[in-house]
């Protein structure tokens, strides 16, 4: 259970000490990741598959050769409608940094309905460079390196170029704290998700009033802290009910899920249908 932590609350990655990122190409199973955020930015370029990705509470549908962006610290979740095979690039903030100074002060919109033929040309360029990162890296030819990291600084070009739009009134060191305290919140509930946490119990975690801690939690998550534990019950119920043989009492009952009847709300509503019949269409794609 311990493994499904790092898709939960705040991510830590580990970035490669030659290249800087990360950088890999994933085959993931039908999937569901509550909201979480980490300090870089993060391309994901869907190959093939379907996935919703929900980013500060605007949702993106991605189909075979759509590209969408994370930027740093951006509260996030994702669904997986089924298998999805992705390029994923991360980018840590302080390597940022030494090349856009500003980077605290800007984020990348690459995601926009309203994208320009111009600006549409731009994405596309963002696409091919990835897809040649991706041959660069799994070729290792002689020298791919250098190849690798000049497509990285053209990609950032673009980037900055393109698609950085200044914030307007940031403030980064209240940025900062409320973003200390959600990971503290959300550190304390992966580790007793299964419980009846009182609200007054986690508000005082991070020294606020109840009411305070119940308008904080749904600012920055945009659920109340309750919906935000069931949401992350209902991620592990359904990670053992698509690889696992168990059942789904033995499944609920595992996690703290005492309420069938609010599961089987939040499970159609997140998933569309039944269990067993997401199980079951699960086993039929395998």
């Amino acid at each position: 259970m311990e493994n499904m932590n790092k898709n939960i609350a705040y991510e830590h990655i580990d970035f490669s000490e030659i290249t800087k990122v990360r950088f890999c190409t994933l085959v993931e199973k039908c999937n569901y990741i509550p909201n979480h955020w980490h300090q870089s930015i993060e391309f994901i370029y869907l190959i093939k598959g379907e996935r919703l990705a929900t980013i500060e509470n605007k949702s993106f549908l991605l189909h075979d050769g759509d590209c969408v962006l994370v930027n740093a610290n951006a509260i996030h979740s994702m669904k997986l409608m089924e298998t999805n095979t992705i390029i994923l690039l991360q980018i840590p903030i302080d390597f940022l940094e030494q090349f856009v100074p500003d980077i605290q002060e800007i984020i990348f919109v690459l995601n926009d309905s309203k994208n320009t033929p111009r600006k549409q040309e731009c994405l596309n360029k963002v696409k091919s460079i990835l897809l040649e990162m991706k041959r660069v890296y799994d070729a290792k030819e002689d020298g791919f390196l250098l190849k690798f990291n000049s497509l990285l600084f053209s990609l950032l070009f673009e980037l900055k170029t393109h698609f950085s739009v200044k914030m307007m009134n940031v403030n980064v060191g209240q940025r900062k704290k409320d973003l200390a305290r959600l990971n503290i919140i959300l550190k304390y509930l992966q580790e007793n998700y299964k419980q009846n946490i009182a609200l007054e119990d986690i508000a005082k975690l991070v020294h606020f009033q109840t009411n305070y801690f119940c308008r904080f939690f749904k600012k920055h998550m945009g659920v109340t802290f309750i919906e935000y534990q069931n949401q992350v019950k209902l991620a592990y119920v359904y990670r053992d009910l698509i690889n696992t043989k168990d059942s789904l009492s033995m499944i609920l009952s595992r996690h703290g899920f005492n309420n069938y009847k609010l599961f089987r709300t939040l499970f159609k509503k997140h998933f569309g249908n039944t269990p067993m019949k997401v199980r079951k269409h699960i086993v039929e794609q395998d």
